[in-house]
């Protein structure tokens, strides 16, 4: 274990702890390990790298030096059934922690569908969310970010960026306590999913491709359309030469194939 990070004050008075530790495999395997072995929850674990991180549908997720990995634990924060708004408010806080340590903002910094940061078109940050019904009563939702801080990979399928490319260095504790008290501000405004209103409008002001084409890989086929916005729950909705749908999940591509930029990690 290492030096920790700090909390920001807002997230301290509002019950939440920090664990920082130096290397693990993944702050997401650590924070769940945390929540079987009966913590309250509102438990931040962050490590200076990871060497077996894991991004959606258990893609592997580079972990270097320099970059932040955090995960958040958080026991019985919702019904069940309406904890994937928590990726839209995971989304949206880490934009807010972003914008406060960089300066930047919409149009520049955006959100994409269902939870990845987009600078200037390219992925700075994937947010992964696990739920685990740990016990009758006892259920846990788990948030992992990763964000570019000092490098973005290579090679990937779709563009990548880095916060210090665009506005110089910044320290990865800086983000992790803006981060904290983005999270603790953004969870309290949500209030157990019964004002997801705020949270919707919100992350809808910092979208990415609202109003134009895409295209949505689901497990069995792609859907093309308009990307109209998000209904009242989280779910996109999308316009097609059929009509309207309403899609809980997938991967989003910007564009009218998924031959173009933008796949979610």
């Amino acid at each position: 274990m290492t030096a920790a990070p700090s909390l920001a004050p807002e997230a301290e008075a509002a019950g939440f702890r920090l664990v920082g530790l130096d290397s693990t495999p993944s702050t997401m395997d650590e924070a769940l390990a945390h929540a079987h072995a009966g913590d309250p929850g509102k438990l931040w674990i962050t490590a200076r790298e990871q060497t077996k991180g894991r991004g959606r549908h258990g893609r592997s997720f580079a972990s270097p030096r320099g970059n932040l990995f955090a995960s958040l634990l958080l026991i019985n924060p919702c019904a069940p059934q309406i904890a994937p708004q928590l990726g839209l408010l995971s989304g949206l806080a880490l934009h807010d922690a972003v914008a406060a340590v960089s300066g930047l903002s919409a149009p520049r910094l955006l959100l994409k569908w269902p939870n990845d940061l987009l600078l200037s078109g390219g992925k700075l940050s994937g947010i992964l969310i696990e739920g685990h019904q740990l016990t009758t009563d006892r259920f846990a939702v788990i948030i992992g970010a990763g964000v570019n801080l000092a490098t973005a990979p290579e090679g990937m399928p779709y563009p990548t960026a880095s916060l210090s490319a665009a506005v110089g260095p910044v320290e990865v504790d800086a983000l992790a306590a803006a981060l904290t008290a983005a999270m603790a501000h953004r969870l309290s405004e949500w209030d157990s999913g019964r004002a997801f209103g705020p949270i919707r409008d919100a992350w809808l002001a910092r979208a990415a491709g609202i109003g134009g084409p895409v295209s949505v890989r689901l497990p069995e086929r792609e859907a093309l359309g308009t990307f109209t916005g998000l209904d009242a729950s989280g779910r996109l909705l999308l316009d097609g030469p059929h009509g309207r749908e309403v899609i809980d999940a997938g991967d989003l591509f910007f564009g009218s194939g998924s031959a173009r930029a933008g796949s979610a990690g």
